[in-house]
């Protein structure tokens, strides 16, 4: 019997240190199927998500799910801490009796008791190591205590300053594309400035870092954005679609920039998916219909941005939409994540020209620069 709970504490204590290596300090995507982190992440996330759904008002259910992420970080540590101290109790109960008890007879809780104190360090001195072995494994826990406790001094300032710089290129983006983004106020902003090709160069950059930090650390993509109305993956999405577009139907100008961001935020999708274990999967709707198509081409015809047209160039930005959208949609079912129109549908005011007190009276002109739709059209 002491030999079997050696072996099951030496067996808990290796599953919690890889895990916590591979979640913390491995700078890399892992695929191993099994993990401890991803289970506690699977299991959690299910009744989150659940119970979101049932929340009718969009204000409210992006609340709540906000909460989620910043919340796992502390439940994942305390799993793992807790595992641990289960472990070195077993680990003692399989030792034998050589624990110091002044005024308890010896079982299994005063063992975990002990085990729990000097995990964390407490060093109470009511039950003390009475044998050679004992004492290593106290002065073993002991120390991985410390060690724990400096693991998550280290962790989370690393986890939210990638938060942070994500977010930053996102709150630029709301100027840029609107509130919510789209491809579509996403090239026609930019088409007077002639600053096309620079803007898709730094979202060729910003999806780099999107991917390098989201498959380090996967518990990111669970932490939202400031506003209700952006997100990361509204933010790739309609990087993704202008791309495309400017792929398909725009002149050969900015058209290689185009691809090389077009590669990297598919890149991104598609590992990001797989992170998740979700399978693609189609939009339930079109996203963009060929009647949608030709508004949105007159739409950039009228702020001076000249497309292509024709069978060629729509056939051309269906097989590129068909390379990401399923990845993309996936992830949105996944983590609630709604998908961003290529136009949006009616006039609204971006975040910058909110308040708490109501929005920003603008003149006519930068009303005119800033509409999402143009008079004219």
């Amino acid at each position: 019997m002491r030999v079997l709970a050696a072996i099951l504490g030496l067996l808990i204590m290796w599953i919690i240190l890889w895990d916590a290596f591979e979640t913390v300090i491995l700078p890399r995507r892992v695929t191993r199927r099994f993990r401890l982190a991803t289970a506690f992440y699977r299991l959690t996330w299910k009744p989150v998500a659940a119970a979101a759904q049932k929340i009718e008002t969009k204000k409210r259910r992006e609340s709540f799910i906000g909460y989620y992420g910043p919340l796992s970080l502390p439940m994942l540590l305390t799993l793992w801490a807790l595992g641990l101290v289960f472990a070195f109790a077993l680990l003692q109960w399989a030792a034998g009796e050589q624990i110091h008890v002044s005024d308890h007879a010896l079982d299994f809780s005063i063992v975990l008791y002990f085990s729990g104190t000097t995990f964390f360090t407490l060093g109470l001195g009511d039950i003390s190591p009475a044998s050679g072995l004992s004492r290593f494994l106290t002065v073993m826990e002991g120390g991985m205590g410390f060690g724990f406790l400096a693991l998550i001094l280290g962790y989370l300032p690393v986890l939210y300053n990638a938060f942070s710089i994500r977010e930053a290129n996102i709150t630029l983006l709301d100027a840029r594309a609107g509130s919510p983004p789209t491809a579509g106020e996403f090239l026609r902003r930019q088409a007077p400035s002639g600053q096309l090709r620079q803007l898709f160069a730094d979202w060729e950059s910003w999806s780099a870092r999107l991917l390098e930090s989201h498959l380090s650390y996967p518990v990111l993509a669970f932490f939202r954005s400031q506003h209700d109305n952006q997100s990361w993956l509204a933010a790739l999405t309609t990087v993704l679609d202008a791309s495309a577009f400017a792929m398909a139907a725009l002149s050969e100008e900015c058209t290689y920039q185009a691809e090389l961001t077009f590669a990297l935020g598919r890149h991104a999708a598609v590992d990001l998916a797989a992170v998740f274990r979700t399978t693609p999967s189609s939009p339930p709707q079109d996203r963009l219909p060929p009647a949608e198509l030709e508004h949105f081409q007159n739409v950039l015809s009228a702020a001076g941005l000249a497309s292509k047209r024709g069978p060629e160039v729509t056939d051309k930005l269906n097989k590129l939409r068909s390379m990401y959208e399923p990845y993309v949609n996936a992830l949105s079912e996944r983590l609630l994540f709604p998908l961003p129109q290529w136009l949006p549908d009616k006039l609204k005011a971006d975040n910058w020209q909110t308040s708490q007190w109501g929005k920003v009276a603008l003149p006519e002109t930068s009303r005119k620069v800033l509409a999402r739709l143009p008079d004219e059209v």
